[in-house]
């Protein structure tokens, strides 16, 4: 439920945004929000009394249950309090914080607002790795409370530095009416009489969208990029999972163990080396052959991503398939409960592929909904770019349970049983290999066809 929620309320804090607050108001509300929520986690984790483990159970025991905090009814409500308000402040500040960002750079100077989105994901890479090295070291190894207090503390000093640039911000005014109102009218799509022929001729023409219905542009492209999100969702699950039953050992005389989660601070290290590259090496370069001031077009980068999840899966695949041979040849296959000889440094191939698919597809996507939106409506256009990575994670859900149920209907194994050496999560990785591939024609059709609402940009054609 709060995972829904997170996904949910960027198109709410956008649009109260874009009609009545303004962006800059919305990310000083979002700050406060994130150090009311803080704070309230903070006290909430030093309020929990940790049940003992039970008798003859050691706390580095991988059999035994963490220990469970004794909460009351009180405290229960405390925490789910901080937690929904946590959701609240980040529906405020995810689209309204890089739309403002935006905000700041001439309209006319289309490279410089595309440097922008590069350099945005870059600094929030760092924060990414910092969060999942340090911030997740504090709560291992001393403690939750104190890994709330520190997050708490980085709020302090964001909100003073957001605030000492007041005076300097180019804010732009909320719309006159209300942008729900809008909205509402912009969603009905399709006219009863011609449909078909509506959508095809304001995607062919370039009209302005602040007249028409924008969204019917727009929704192609969204929808032609939902199976991307839903394969590179998979670095946070069957990734993960995969991970956890290879040989997890940093060198066979540390001793020490890394987790699988961590690999996915390969993805915000791909980001952190690959954004410089592409916007001070490749970006130059391509300039000079195309002329086009970002040196390609925003569906043109969207595309080359596309192409690069799809041979993400692919590397995947081919990795699975090789853990399953290992761990047939060790014999291992009804023993999920030992490492298969194989270390965990396979998967890396497979995480910073997927940081190259996302700094082209993902900034791509953003830029490209923050500019071919309304002017006024800038916060609802990166909301629902964000919303193509809610839905991506909840299709990839769906597609498990669908692949689940045909596997084993007729009695036979999960290619997701819990039992990785019994399943086959190379099969399904081949097929979001094939979705990928198939997304990537569909969007070439939508993207070949599509007339930005700048007339700086030009109809895609990838070469």
């Amino acid at each position: 439920a709060w995972s829904g929620t997170v996904l949910v309320l960027p198109l709410v804090g956008a649009l109260a945004a874009d009609s009545r607050l303004g962006r800059y108001r919305a990310v000083l509300l979002a700050g406060v929000l994130y150090l009311l929520s803080l704070g309230m986690l903070t006290v909430s984790s030093m309020l929990q009394t940790p049940q003992p483990h039970p008798a003859g159970c050691h706390s580095t025991a991988s059999t035994c249950s963490p220990p469970i905090s004794a909460s009351s009814p009180a405290r229960l409500a405390f925490f789910y309090t901080a937690i929904y308000l946590l959701a609240l402040a980040q529906g405020f500040h995810m689209p309204c914080s890089e739309a403002l960002g935006a905000d700041q750079f001439d309209p006319s100077v289309g490279a410089s607002r595309s440097s922008y989105f590069n350099w945005f994901h870059f600094s929030i890479s760092w924060g990414y790795a910092i969060a999942a090295i340090v911030i997740t070291y504090i709560e291992e190894n001393v403690g939750w409370t104190e890994g709330f207090a520190v997050c708490w503390a980085t709020m302090v000093v964001y909100l003073v530095v957001f605030l000492l640039g007041t005076r300097t911000y180019r804010v732009e005014q909320p719309v006159n009416s209300s942008s729900l109102a809008q909205l509402t009218k912009k969603l009905t799509f399709f006219r009863t009489d011609d449909a078909t022929t509506d959508t095809q001729r304001l995607l062919a023409t370039g009209e302005n969208m602040d007249d028409n219905r924008f969204l019917v542009k727009l929704l192609p492209i969204w929808l032609s990029s939902i199976v991307i999100a839903a394969a590179t969702s998979q670095v946070s699950t069957l990734f993960t999972k995969q991970g956890s039953t290879m040989d997890r050992r940093l060198g066979a005389a540390t001793g020490i163990v890394v987790p699988p989660a961590a690999l996915q601070s390969f993805v915000s290290f791909t980001y952190i080396a690959l954004v410089p590259v592409y916007d001070r090496a490749l970006v130059p370069f391509a300039r000079r052959l195309t002329r086009h001031p970002a040196g390609v077009t925003m569906l043109q980068r969207i595309g080359a991503g596309m192409v690069m999840s799809c041979v993400t899966m692919v590397v995947a695949a081919l990795v699975e398939a090789k853990r399953l041979r290992v761990a047939t040849d060790a014999g291992l296959l009804d023993r999920p409960d030992v490492a298969v000889p194989m270390s965990l440094w396979w998967l890396v191939p497979q995480y910073v592929l997927v940081g190259f698919a996302e700094v082209f597809c993902f900034i791509g996507l953003e830029e490209f909904f923050y500019d071919q939106v309304p002017d006024g409506l800038r916060s609802v256009g990166l909301a629902l770019c964000l919303s193509i990575f809610g839905v991506g994670s909840y299709a990839s859900g769906m597609l498990v349970w669908a692949v689940d149920w045909a596997t084993t209907r007729g009695g036979g194994d999960s290619w997701f049983a819990d039992n990785l050496n019994r399943a086959h999560l190379d099969y399904f990785y081949w097929i979001l290999a094939g979705l990928s591939a198939l997304e990537v024609v569909v969007f070439l059709y939508f993207a070949n066809r599509y007339v930005y609402r700048k007339k700086s940009e030009q109809p895609v054609v990838l070469h």
